[in-house]
């Protein structure tokens, strides 16, 4: 039987059961959520995006949570493609960092990424199963007298319907998906937060605030540095606005304000 090829996602969080058995180059952050994601879904070796680093190093927290599995993983520096492409990783990514699995298999910092994926796909994997989605990676907080609420998820492809008109904290980076408006949000929230992702290459890292200025969103990102990325708690608790849009700016929001006031100020509550 033929081996899986390398599939070229967008996104962890968008694929099918193509994806059992096969090498991803995808332009996710290389965050825990996103690995685990990649590895739930049957993806045997994986190229992520090392999103600025940020925080932690949680940009690169998918290398040693893939490692515990031996799954090869590696980052593309997020100065060399688009966070939230992958065809653009796939052609102009280099390689940042690599975990003992993917290094095992020669793949190394500079390496171009469509390289590293068909080392890893040479190889012969299984895929693994990480078990479930932590459940924290989705909470509802109510702010003392607030008129809406305030929504963490660790990755936006956890908005619900009942979202709407909400105010939800993400940890996922602020790059539309294949540079396509619609993949900004997938819910009409009152305001969404997003982590910058160290900005990147075209400023990928900021694309979904104007998206979200078109359907009257408010919308902001917090810095790399500040925040880990992947953990709305953490954006929550810790998390600087590095850069807002123009309907988030109309209610009152700067670069420079802290992430818990800007959820107080977009949730209207007391503060």
């Amino acid at each position: 039987m033929a081996r899986p090829g390398i599939l070229v996602l967008d996104s962890v969080t968008r694929f099918g059961p193509e994806a059992h058995g096969a090498v991803a180059i995808a332009a996710s952050h290389g965050g825990v959520i996103a690995a685990h994601m990649a590895l739930a879904g049957g993806i045997v070796g994986l190229l992520l995006n090392d999103a600025g680093i940020g925080l932690d190093q949680a940009g690169l927290g998918g290398l040693a949570y893939c490692d515990r599995f031996g799954v090869p993983c590696a980052v593309v520096d997020h100065r060399s493609a688009r966070i939230g492409d992958g065809a653009d990783h796939a052609a102009r990514g280099l390689v940042s960092r690599a975990n003992a699995a993917a290094t095992r298999l020669g793949v190394q910092p500079g390496m171009p990424a469509r390289e590293a994926a068909e080392r890893m796909q040479a190889a012969v994997l299984a895929p693994v199963f990480p078990g479930p989605l932590p459940a924290e990676a989705r909470e509802t907080v109510a702010l003392a007298g607030a008129l809406r609420p305030l929504v963490l998820i660790d990755s936006v492809s956890l908005v619900q319907p009942g979202d709407v008109g909400a105010v939800a904290f993400t940890g996922s980076h602020g790059g539309l998906l294949g540079g396509r408006p619609e993949t900004a949000i997938k819910v009409d929230v009152f305001a969404a937060l997003y982590n910058d992702a160290g900005i990147g290459a075209d400023e990928a890292g900021l694309s979904r605030l104007p998206a979200l200025d078109a359907r009257g969103i408010a919308g902001a990102t917090v810095a790399a540095m500040s925040a880990r990325i992947g953990d709305a708690h953490s954006a929550y608790a810790t998390g600087v606005l590095s850069h807002v849009n123009h309907t988030a700016e109309m209610l009152g929001a700067w670069a420079g304000m802290r992430a818990r006031d800007f959820a107080v100020l977009m949730c209207g509550a007391i503060p």
